[in-house]
């Protein structure tokens, strides 16, 4: 079968919400190149986001995501999982909206929660109450995620292969 190029797909979404792990599935649906922000960031700092946020801040980590981002514009063909703060700061708005098709990957708190309450690695997470962070996070990003996407899908129930075929789907679908 010869499917149709996409455009870019921009997987966007608080952490746990298999951004990741989705994007890499889409990529491979649609021959695309799979790029992960966060991945980017680490690769160009020479350490790893807790090391960034420990020495240099989360201010500072978000400069260098938007960096990142700002790189992958006027390439195609990519499906970008992005981190889940990228939202949070405004000019990356327009930018993930230029880059491609964004699609907001959700899922409940709950099971947000028992997904990235065992991973010592998120730095966002290191704090009296996580559990009450995640909460507060998710409040602050979810109009953020909402404000740029072109699509939804929620992630609670679905397993990252049907996350990824509901993608495909509508993402061939644009372009017949």
């Amino acid at each position: 079968m010869n499917i149709p190029r996409p455009e870019n797909v921009v997987l966007v979404g608080f952490m746990g919400s298999g951004k990741s792990s989705v994007g890499r599935l889409v990529a491979r649906a649609l021959r695309g190149r799979f790029v992960d922000t966060d991945r980017l960031v680490v690769d160009r700092a020479g350490c790893q986001i807790a090391d960034i946020f420990a020495t240099h801040g989360e201010a500072h980590f978000r400069q260098e995501e938007t960096r990142v981002l700002r790189s992958l514009l006027g390439s195609s063909r990519l499906v970008v999982a992005t981190g889940g703060g990228i939202v949070t700061v405004p000019e990356n708005l327009p930018v993930l909206k230029k880059l491609g098709f964004v699609v907001w990957l959700k899922a409940s708190e709950e099971v947000i929660w028992e997904r990235v309450s065992r991973n010592t690695r998120r730095p966002l997470l290191h704090t009296e109450n996580p559990k009450e962070t995640v909460r507060a996070l998710i409040g602050v990003r979810n109009p953020l995620y909402e404000e740029v996407a072109d699509m939804e899908v929620d992630t609670s129930t679905l397993t990252h292969a049907q996350v990824a075929e509901r993608i495909c789907q509508k993402i061939i679908g644009r372009l017949r």
